[in-house]
């Protein structure tokens, strides 16, 4: 952003005024601007404290930064966010020195007690979390192989990328094309039969996301809140992995029916599988069961079985904490390949063994999102 594009859009945003007579500029600095693919993204710092009175003011400034000339014939679409890089300059209704704690078109309620405007997923029946306690074992493998499969179970599904860091649901899903706005909110993109959401859509696949907490915790909020699921039976969350903020702002957010663990067979891996499900326990989300991922990889040659990370570990953690076990699943370059080429291996190829694991993994769940639904 020129220093000169840089005092267009502040000059437009002066224009637009509270209520009380501030401008937008009074209680927010503008951090970052960005022209991709036709549209001009526009983000704002500002406070937990500022975002109320901000928020009803974002389709105004969308409205002045599209009207500017040079910038405006340019560009087929402007997004303007909330986000709390820095805290915001003190003045207008934000207390001086505030800390910045929130982003998003809505305020992030990171204490448990504020109160929401309105329901964050209006129409979505019943939000299920796939974490891992550690990366690397298979987690959005696994969510997106079961949204897909809960899909054909004759489900009405979503699909949220919450790995902020590590987004790789649009490479999974063969999606390359940023999402359409319609009214200020994100129209999530239609794969393989359900609706996927990711802010891999939105940033070059090749782009690191060096994001401190305050970024990430209001991107998820605006892929939470800003995005038009429209109805859903699931909407199936993948989770980053570990236990941070993130995953305690997601499940203080929305109301979280249940989670599934991903782990791999050895030790190492059941440790980190185990403080998942504690975090969730801890946080009254029920842990719908545990899946053993890499579970056997058989010999594509000659049908030979072998446990390369040890067998069974998966089944005997989700036994000793008293969770259901959902199943294993082998190790296959099928699954990789599939994933590589965006169509997921559980409808590439429903009859080969990892599809048929999958599909199982589906019915199972599907049918707890049923009674879930039904409760």
């Amino acid at each position: 952003m020129t220093d000169a594009t840089r005092m267009q859009i502040e000059q437009a945003l002066r224009q637009v005024r509270a209520p009380d007579g501030t401008t937008i500029l009074d209680h927010a600095a503008l951090d970052a601007a960005t022209l991709r693919d036709g549209t001009l993204h526009v983000a704002l710092a500002t406070s937990r404290a500022a975002a109320p009175l901000l928020e009803p003011l974002l389709p105004q400034a969308e409205a002045a930064l599209r009207a500017l000339p040079g910038i405006g014939p340019g560009i087929s679409a402007v997004s303007v966010i909330l986000t709390a890089h820095r805290a915001a300059p003190p003045a207008g209704g934000a207390p001086q020195g505030a800390a910045a704690q929130g982003g998003g078109h809505r305020p992030l309620n990171l204490g448990g007690g504020g109160a929401r405007q309105g329901p964050l997923l209006p129409g979505v029946g019943v939000v299920i979390a796939v974490a891992s306690g550690k990366g690397g074992v298979g987690k959005s493998t696994t969510a997106v192989n079961l949204a897909v499969g809960l899909g054909m179970e004759g489900l009405r599904v979503g699909l949220l990328d919450a790995d902020i860091h590590g987004p790789s649901l649009p490479r999974m899903l063969g999606l390359r094309r940023p999402p359409e706005l319609h009214e200020g909110r994100m129209l999530p993109l239609d794969a393989w039969g359900i609706k996927a959401m990711s802010i891999g859509l939105l940033v070059d696949e090749r782009q690191a996301m060096i994001w401190r907490g305050p970024m990430v915790m209001g991107a998820l909020g605006q892929l939470l809140g800003d995005v038009e699921w429209g109805a859903l039976d699931v909407l199936v969350v993948d989770m980053p992995p570990g236990t941070g903020d993130a995953q305690l702002t997601l499940a203080q957010k929305i109301a979280l029916a249940g989670a599934i663990v991903v782990s791999t067979p050895q030790d190492i891996a059941l440790l980190d599988a185990r403080r998942g499900v504690t975090m969730f326990r801890k946080m009254d989300v029920p842990v719908l069961g545990i899946v053993e991922n890499m579970s056997y990889f058989c010999c594509p040659n000659c049908g030979h079985r072998t446990d390369l990370f040890g067998h069974g570990g998966a089944r005997a953690e989700a036994e000793a904490i008293g969770v259901p076990f959902l199943g294993e699943i082998p190790l296959l370059a099928d699954i990789r390949a599939s994933a590589d080429a965006g169509a997921p291996v559980v409808t590439a190829a429903p009859d080969s063994p990892a599809g048929q694991a999958y599909r199982a993994l589906a019915r199972t769940v599907g049918a707890t999102v049923r009674r879930l639904a039904g409760a």
